[in-house]
């Protein structure tokens, strides 16, 4: 006997299917989030199995004999981007880019259609904008090309008819939260809504070899908005972080399936739009002040790139008897742990001072590499003695109070001496592998505890 179609409850916060509403959802805890929606009837098994068992043979392939021709990329006239995405984008793929508002999603995506119009004809769907509004911002970035073409529309099968039948050669999505099926009675937004636009625009795009980006909104958490399967559908997942009332931005690669996950684009927020900072970190240290205590520039690694950071640190007496700890940019129970290394193992006490840890330009030191610079600072701040203008440091501390080894270090240093710093604190059994050419480039001073690393920056 057929099944018959039903209303269920879904949760918009992490997809939890139910039979009945509740007012809190029993997987995640959320309030208000059970949605009602339509369940359309599914095809028994015996049924499913007849029909997989009669097409099997014409889907399996031999490894062997499934052909590779490479694949094809297109550069977006940004290297910024392409680089991120691993070398421009992949025919045939589906990218999704999520930020938080106003960050410059679709101010990035009609930027690179400039270039991009000049060979490639480009299909913008927008479900948030009119064309008026779009044409509005095209006007300010200087977008003119006449191979772009706007279609204000939210159905997604009517944007897959309309694929199908010009059959652009890319296409934006902007964005996936606004696009809807029409035989769904969820809401827009919702979990059921995003999961089979997605799915409706994966067809599309792969079927057509057309490839697609598609936006995404964030929740108040931060996160992509909608079911996690989104990000399992996509081929590629890119965050667009920053802070609003600075003017960097900064495009990181969650999942890639054609590059690399680790490289980030950095972008600069200007009146005509995202300009592209070839030189982070000549960007991260510009303005930093002279002969002045509680600061040590750090290195850190993002992909193949090296980009220096200015670790600011204050060390003031405490009026209270519990003394604050605050880290922007660093983790806060990194630096509870860097605190008691340093009263335990270095004899420089903080019990009764209120610490304040500030990494400057937004960055984020997520690498143990950047212990060194923040106790550094600390020192300095402490006893209010600088460390020299000249001095980078980077190197993970122990719970011992050793100074372990890091990777990546010669390229750290290459770094730092194209910037002009002189001198640079390893550690120790880095220096021992170090070679005799990288040594020459700058001042490679070794350490093993942090007092030596202190009295070396201090010199």
């Amino acid at each position: 006997m057929a099944q018959k179609a039903k209303n269920i409850y879904v949760c918009s916060a992490c997809g939890h299917e139910s039979a009945k509403w509740y007012g809190q959802c029993p997987a995640c805890s959320e309030w208000n989030t059970m949605e009602e929606t339509f369940k359309a009837p599914e095809t028994t098994k015996k049924t499913a199995s007849r029909t997989a068992l009669g097409n099997f043979s014409a889907g399996v392939q031999k490894i062997n004999d499934i052909t590779c021709d490479g694949e094809v990329r297109y550069k977006t006239g940004l290297k910024e981007l392409d680089r991120v995405l691993g070398g421009g984008i992949v025919k045939g793929s589906l990218v999704l880019l999520s930020g938080d508002p106003g960050i410059g999603k679709s101010t990035l995506l009609l930027q690179i259609c400039q270039f991009l119009g000049e060979s490639l004809n480009i299909l913008y769907v927008s479900g948030e904008e009119s064309a008026h509004q779009i044409k509005l911002r095209a006007d300010r970035l200087g977008v003119n090309t006449d191979n772009l073409s706007v279609f204000c529309e939210t159905d997604v099968q009517i944007i897959s008819e309309y694929m199908r039948s010009a059959k652009p050669e890319l296409v934006i999505i902007d964005s996936i939260q606004t696009m809807n099926v029409a035989e769904l009675n969820s809401s827009l937004g919702s979990v059921a809504q995003v999961r089979e636009s997605t799915n409706c625009l994966m067809q599309a795009a792969k079927s057509l070899n057309i490839p697609t980006i598609v936006v995404g909104h964030v929740n108040k958490d931060g996160n992509i908005a909608g079911p996690k399967v989104l990000e399992h559908i996509v081929d590629a997942v890119l965050y667009f972080e920053g802070e609003r009332h600075l003017s960097y931005r900064i495009l990181r690669a969650v999942k890639n399936r054609y590059g690399s996950t680790n490289e980030i684009g950095v972008f600069e927020m200007k009146d005509n739009g995202l300009s592209e900072v070839d030189n982070p970190s000549q960007m991260m240290i510009s303005g930093r002040p002279k002969n002045t205590s509680g600061s040590c520039v750090a290195c850190l690694m993002e992909g193949s790139r090296p980009i220096l950071a200015e670790v600011q640190a204050l060390v003031s007496a405490s009026g209270f008897g519990n003394p604050r700890r605050m880290a922007n940019g660093f983790d806060y129970n990194r630096l509870a742990m860097l605190l008691a290394v340093l009263e335990k193992r270095a004899g420089y006490f903080f019990a009764n001072t209120d610490v304040y840890i500030n990494v400057v330009g937004g960055l984020k030191l997520d690498e143990p590499a950047s212990d060194l610079s923040v106790a550094l600072s600390l020192i300095s701040s402490l006893k209010d003695t600088p460390i020299r203008d000249d001095v980078i440091a980077f190197g993970e501390i122990g719970l011992g109070g050793e100074i372990r080894s890091i990777g990546s270090c010669d390229q750290r240093i290459k770094e730092a001496a194209r910037l002009g710093f002189n001198r640079c604190i390893v550690p120790y059994h880095n220096f021992k592998t170090l070679n005799q050419s990288i040594k020459n480039l700058v001042e490679v001073v070794p350490a093993r505890t942090i007092r030596a690393a202190f009295e070396a920056g201090v010199e």
